[in-house]
């Protein structure tokens, strides 16, 4: 993983910042979460899981005494066989039997799901492989990349996200073998036999380019063999078979990077760096995001708009450059509704909050799971910040009450029944149920969902903080070591969780799936739930005036937010898919590595209100930047109210597609809403009421009004 820039090392996460620094701009947020002296020494309880694969089988003996990534883009070949795809952009590659198997995917679409087609277009591997080859090692991983070693083959791949290129060092003398399922319609090489063009049946054409002079059997023959062969080989598909595009990758050729970070260098930026070995410039690829976010005042490099490879995730455009700069408008992180509730909604929603409150009772909770418990936990807070923003501050001790008696269990390991441990094998928390049923907590023990669950007590944990801060000041270490297993962003020697876990630093948005392998790779479900992990961990930056980490949350919670309404929110007329699945989706139900689904994990695509729903729950303030576009808000809310007819429709889900129906017809969703006969186990009457009379009137700015934005603390 190499070492962490210096100033990662500066400073720790510790005492609230000096009063004369809340006058200046953000420190850089990369210093976020190396946690207080009191938290880096908390630790839940450690345990031996009997569910969790075993590392040192596919990593390095030296990766092995710290934290190692649960949600990786190359996660695959490190679970089971290793034998899975993994798709680093623009080629989906395996790795079995001493061989790297590489794809360049085409597409397979309907109007439920769109899948990426894993096809052996060729496999790179020693002419002369021993009997047994040992399995592949992971040697190092970064942010957006990761090298693969074959120790009985002498081979490294450097594989690196978005690089044009499939990277292998050859270590020592070593005939190659390169075959395909495909027949080989020629083999040429260029005068010097640095590099050699590859014709195939099904119309690709793939370039070799080699440090120095190699031989490969031209004979058309499947293997293509070399002579002892020692130096750098790189493979790259020429895109649409166009050798106008040899112009583009021949110079670039002997520029390979062989890592790549992602920096955080301040509020609502981030840079890549890669270190590059060979000479000349650098080629990556960018995708739709990226080019939206690339600065171009900060980074040196140049978009090649002709060049283009495709997708799943739109097209990948060539961009020239050592290093990028990606820029984000800023997003507020409020306690409180960003437009306020007027006082002529005070008493409707009062009267909810009173019997919402009434009705807590932590004796009378059944779950155990971490999830269900996580989510009654964050909906009791919400109450109390709902009653902050209506004045009506009498039902704030029944809350905080509840709050304590049912978050102080889990962090003093007195719940019965669970409870949060440590694992040191991976390094991170998991509970006593996942401990020993990968099945339990929807695979908590598994790594699968950490920042779903844990947002959920993080939020709940910064509300009472904020309302009783002596009780924060008691469980602020562990508090923070919560919000440190899926936000710690340093690498350091003495960390016990991997570097934010759960986000992907090339796509820009979080998985969940944790240590389960899938031929489709990582993914992810609940976008809205990702958003308050990082929302609520802001929140606690907030309450503990911690602004590197309100800084990291909130970025992180922009990214995501971003990412959703990239590729999870289908808008109509959009070419991001194919038209066939954009005409009939307004939602994606689960976004894979190389798939999208119609369907949810818990429902099929006809219930639409499923998929609605779980895109947009917990409904929080930070909830209207998520979903912006009032024209997409009604074209989703029109295409999901047909569900709502079919028999047995869950009032709950009702719920959430009123409250986006509120943005645009106030006074109809709140007539429906009136009407519910329940709602989701994290929502209540009182949120909802809150958020159809904090929409505002039609018209209206978004404004801070009385709320505190973290950026407000530095301008």
């Amino acid at each position: 993983m190499g070492s962490p820039p210096p100033e990662e090392e500066s400073q720790t996460l510790s005492s609230p910042p000096p009063e004369e620094e809340s006058q200046t701009k953000s420190p850089p947020p990369q210093q976020t979460l190396r946690p207080p002296a009191a938290a880096a020494s908390f630790l839940f309880p450690e345990t031996q899981s009997t569910v969790l694969p075993d590392p040192s089988n596919f990593f390095s003996q030296d990766l092995l005494s710290s934290p190692l990534p649960t949600e990786s883009f190359f996660q695959n070949f490190a679970l089971k066989n290793g034998d899975q795809p993994v798709y680093i952009h623009p080629y989906a590659v395996k790795s079995s039997s001493a061989t790297l198997t590489i794809s360049y995917p085409s597409c397979s679409s309907t109007s439920a799901f769109i899948h990426q087609i894993f096809t052996a277009d060729l496999a790179i591997s020693a002419t002369q492989k021993p009997d047994s080859p040992q399995p592949h090692k992971i040697s190092s991983f970064n942010d957006l990349s990761v090298t693969l070693d074959f120790p009985s083959s002498n081979l490294s791949f450097y594989l690196v996200r978005g690089s044009p290129f499939i990277t292998c060092s050859v270590s020592n003398a070593t005939s190659l073998s390169i075959s395909t399922i495909h027949s080989i319609l020629s083999c040429s090489p260029n005068d010097s036999k640095t590099k050699y063009t590859i014709k195939l049946s099904n119309n690709q054409t793939w370039l070799v380019y080699t440090s120095s002079p190699i031989d490969l059997a031209t004979n058309c023959l499947s293997p293509i063999t070399s002579n002892e062969f020692s130096g750098i080989v790189r493979i790259a598909i020429l895109p649409n078979s166009d050798p106008k595009f040899e112009a583009t990758l021949d110079p670039v050729s002997p520029c390979y990077p062989v890592s790549g970070e992602a920096v955080f260098t301040k509020p609502f930026a981030l840079e890549y760096k890669w270190e590059k070995k060979g000479s000349g410039d650098l080629l990556m690829l960018a995708h739709p995001l990226h080019l939206q976010l690339l600065s171009h005042e900060d980074s040196d490099v140049t978009v090649l708009e002709d060049f283009k490879v495709k997708s799943i995730d739109g097209d990948l455009v060539g961009v020239v450059g050592d290093s990028w700069s990606l820029k984000l408008d800023p997003i507020l992180i409020t306690w409180h509704s960003n437009r306020g509730v007027g006082e002529e909604s005070y008493a409707e929603i009062v009267s909810a909050l009173v019997k919402d409150v009434g009705e807590l009772n932590s004796s009378g909770i059944a779950t155990k799971s971490s999830y269900f418990y996580g989510k009654l936990i964050a909906r009791a807070a919400r109450l109390a910040l709902i009653a902050e923003e209506v004045a009506h501050l009498d039902v704030i001790p029944t809350i905080r009450k509840f709050l304590k008696e049912t978050i102080e269990p889990w962090l003093a390991g007195t719940f019965g029944g669970n409870g949060f441990l440590y694992d040191k094998k991976w390094g991170g928390i998991v509970t006593k149920q996942g401990a020993t049923d990968s099945g339990a907590d929807f695979g908590f023990g598994l790594y699968s969902g950490h920042h779903y669950h844990l947002g959920y007590f993080v939020y709940g944990i910064s509300v009472l903080a904020k309302i009783d801060p002596a009780w924060g000041r008691k469980y602020r270490a562990q508090a923070y070591s919560l919000t440190a297993d899926y936000l710690t962003v340093g690498r350091h020697s003495d960390s016990h969780y991997p570097r934010i876990r759960c986000f992907d630093f090339y796509k820009l948005h979080s998985w969940r799936s944790g240590l389960n392998e899938s031929a489709d790779g990582r993914n992810q479900e609940s976008t809205s739930e990702a958003v308050n992990a990082y929302y609520s961990a802001a929140l606690l930056g907030l309450v503990y005036g911690d602004t590197h980490l309100v800084a990291t949350g909130s970025m992180l919670a922009a990214l995501e937010i971003r990412a959703a309404q990239m590729w999870w929110h289908v808008k109509e007329g959009s070419n991001m898919y194919e038209q066939d699945f954009t005409r009939e989706n307004r939602l994606v139900g689960v976004l894979w590595s190389n798939k999208r689904d119609s369907a949810v994990c818990f429902a099929p695509s006809e219930w639409k209100e499923c998929r609605l729903g779980i895109q947009l729950l917990p409904l929080l303030p930070i909830t209207e930047a998520l979903f912006s576009d009032a024209g997409f808000i009604r074209d989703l809310v029109t295409w999901t109210l047909p569900s709502l007819s079919r028999e047995g429709v869950g009032e709950g889900w009702k719920g959430f597609v009123y409250a986006l129906e509120g943005i645009y017809d106030k006074e109809g969703a709140l007539g429906k809403i009136k009407n519910l006969n329940g709602h989701d186990d994290g929502n209540s009457l009182t949120n909802l009421l809150w958020w159809i009379h904090s929409r505002g009137k039609e018209g209206q700015e978004v404004g801070l009004g009385h709320n505190v934005s973290w950026s407000g603390l530095y301008h």
